[in-house]
């Protein structure tokens, strides 16, 4: 079999245990390969214009360029003030008008970087010093990190999981070259990279803290490895703090937490709850549910390990080859009394596999405990395939062709899950033209207005599109705000700085009277304005369109299972100038205090589900409304019954009892979640669970 030209030279000439970056032949093709795979599957996927795009993406990256402190409040929900800095190229590339096909290619070729250092890890744990054997091990860890599927989900979109998720990579190719070789300066870089990439998204913090782990297998003495400890947790907190520090400086100033809204329960700034925020849709319940997740996840169903359907086998894999290593392991110890090779003398490739390792299963243990959402994941799911292969080609070494044969197998049986269970875009759209064709009507191109917008889809991506000045404020949706207290003086505060500029904003081509039975209603939109003290001023309307955007749907008030899709390529937004409103609103305010009663004791019955507890009550006209968001639950009183439902799991409806009984005294409830569905029971009733 012919060699590369001058490999065994390059080779002899690097000692195994000096670096990472080895001498491995046509590195910089790969890399293109790599890329040019990236760009063409984004191709091909389409345009990613999801809930999340549509809510935060791109109003962050305008957020973290310009001062709207002063102008927005919430104008994205509690995610306008997450760290903006890595969301700061889609914005700016969005804002060039460039064709949307030209930016998404850009994009996936930026995240394509993520194969690449996952080719290095590769790379790193091959235990051959063949050059050949070491670039197909290195390949083969790039393209079973490319099949993952929400890896490429994420391949041209603006989500900065598989941004930050290469920096991440970085960092821990960092770590792995001080196993090699330690050494105080890679430490300190790695702890740099890593506390940066946890500034930039916290959720990255689990893959930082897991760096830990992976500085176990050092080959120093205990006081030397506590050292190295010592020197990456110092990088660490000072690489965030470095990049978190601009952003938590003004967050500091505008609401007296410099993490707002995260660890408010420390910091406790009254515009926000002091709960703790904690989702639950992905963590498993019992330790039999944490153990069976791996498996769980080869089936092609959705609300796994993300909303879409993303089925992996990598995971199942890697655990099967583990286990079986290890009872081969067990068996040549206890009976062919072999003897173990010392810790202290373990080769660079097969240390380097072992911290890996380690640090893998450090990460899947907290991450799967704090979020189990597999976006979250991408950097250690990289590492996973790195160490599956590593294990892999270890193990049969002398037994290649079964090593091969199990490799085709395993891209040949993801190749078919991704191509018949795998949903690769939130909302795909066509190529073609900008990212987002926005059609602002004159007024309100040049006119500054304060929006106050609706819905759990705040929409903040319009604000780029509005005259320069305006103001955003998302009142009504996931994250209600009232008028009362903190959160309610700001807003006041804003509302007299535009003084008669004010106008709602809201999804649909018009508003609708009650009488032509279409969303949105007039009647709807004036009742959640009410205690603000606005209404709607029905002269003054104008619809915004969004064309290349398919809509969503708009309901009929009397047949809520009948939709009346408005166009096929537009999507549009009504906005009607705010007038102030001499509505009594003393009924309601009482009302609200018997349903408050009602929902306070709702919560205190069952902590569990009901969480963060005590939201701002909402009312649309027809019942009264709180959102849980850890655990995704929205509970109501409508027509005298308290019901609570979990939409994101398509499950029933749950009846917890009659309010008049509630207001009367707290009741007892069983309650809980059973195969990720929430349940609740009136203790004393025939209702079932």
């Amino acid at each position: 079999m012919p060699k590369f030209a001058g490999a065994e030279h390059v080779a002899a000439s690097v000692h195994p245990d000096c670096g990472i970056l080895r001498a491995v032949p046509f590195r910089l093709p790969v890399y293109c390969a790599f890329t040019l795979l990236a760009v063409v599957t984004n191709y091909f996927l389409g345009k990613e214009v999801g809930w999340d795009v549509l809510s935060y993406h791109l109003y962050a990256g305008l957020n973290a360029v310009s001062d709207r402190f002063d102008q927005d409040y919430f104008a994205a929900g509690p995610q306008s003030y997450f760290n903006p800095y890595a969301f700061v190229p889609f914005y700016l590339l969005v804002k060039t008008g460039l064709p949307s096909l030209l930016i998404a290619s850009i994009l996936a070729a930026a995240q394509s970087m993520i194969l690449w250092l996952t080719f290095e890890l590769g790379v790193s744990v091959c235990p051959s010093q063949n050059t050949r054997l070491r670039l197909a091990v290195g390949v083969s860890a790039a393209a079973l990190a490319f099949v993952n599927p929400i890896l490429m989900q994420q391949l041209g979109s603006s989500f900065t999981d598989i941004t930050t998720g290469a920096v991440v990579l970085a960092g821990w190719l960092f770590l792995v070259g001080t196993v090699r070789g330690p050494s105080a300066a890679r430490t300190i870089c790695a702890g740099l990279i890593l506390g940066g990439a946890t500034a930039l998204k916290l959720t990255n913090a689990v893959h930082a803290i897991a760096g830990l782990a992976v500085l176990i297998m050092l080959p120093l003495s205990t006081s030397g490895r506590i050292r190295h400890w010592v020197y990456f947790g110092i990088s660490l907190g000072l690489g965030f703090a470095i990049v978190a520090a601009p952003w938590a400086i003004r967050l500091e100033h505008m609401f007296g937490n410099p993490l707002f809204p995260l660890l408010n329960g420390v910091f406790r700034s009254p515009e926000f709850t002091t709960e703790p925020i904690r989702h639950f849709r992905f963590t498993p319940d019992t330790l039999v549910e944490a153990l069976w997740r791996p498996f769980q996840m080869i089936d092609p169903m959705n609300m796994v390990q993300e909303e879409l359907r993303a089925p992996d086998l990598r995971y199942a894999a890697l655990l099967v080859l583990v286990a079986a290593l290890f009872s081969r392991w067990m068996w040549q110890r206890f009976a062919e009394r072999a003897v173990r090779e010392p810790y202290a003398h373990l080769a660079g490739p097969t240390r380097v596999l072992a911290a890996l390792g380690c640090g893998l299963a450090a990460d899947w243990v907290l991450w799967l405990s704090g979020s189990g959402n597999g976006r979250y994941f991408l950097p250690a799911a990289c590492v996973a395939g790195v160490v599956f292969l590593g294990l892999l080609f270890t193990a049969f070494a002398a037994q290649p062709k079964a090593r091969n044969y199990i490799i085709i197998i395993i891209f040949g049986v993801q190749a078919i899950q991704l191509w018949m269970g795998t949903d690769f875009r939130w909302h795909e759209e066509s190529w073609g033209g900008p990212w987002f064709d926005v059609a602002v009507p004159a007024k309100l191109r040049t006119e500054p207005n304060l929006f106050l917008a609706m819905g759990g889809q705040t929409n903040s991506f319009i604000v780029p599109y509005l005259a320069k000045g305006s103001g955003f404020i998302n009142i009504s949706g996931a994250y209600v705000l009232g008028p009362e207290g903190a959160s309610g003086a700001r807003i006041k505060t804003l509302e007299s700085r535009y003084a008669q500029r004010l106008r709602v904003i809201l999804y649909g081509d018009e508003l609708h009277e009650d009488s032509d039975r279409r969303s949105p209603r007039r009647s709807q939109v004036d009742t959640t304005l009410s205690p603000f003290g606005l209404r709607v001023d029905m002269g003054d309307c104008e619809t915004i369109t969004v064309n290349g955007l398919q809509p969503e749907f708009a309901f009929a008030v009397d047949d809520e299972k009948r939709s009346i899709p408005i166009a096929h390529d537009k999507r549009f937004f009504v906005s009607c100038r705010l007038i102030p409103s001499d509505t009594d609103n003393s009924a309601r305010f009482a009302r609200q205090q018997s349903v408050d009663l009602v929902l306070n004791r709702l919560e205190d019955a069952c902590p569990k589900l009901f969480q963060p507890r005590r939201p701002l009550t909402e009312y649309n006209g027809r019942q009264w409304s709180r959102h849980y968001t850890n655990t995704d639950i929205n509970a109501w009183i409508s027509g005298g019954e308290l019901k609570f439902s979990q939409p994101d799991r398509g499950a029933e409806l749950v009846h917890v009892g009659h309010e008049i009984d509630w207001i009367k005294a707290p009741l007892r409830l069983a309650c809980g979640r059973r195969d990720n569905i929430y349940y609740a029971k009136v203790l004393g009733t025939k209702q079932a669970p």
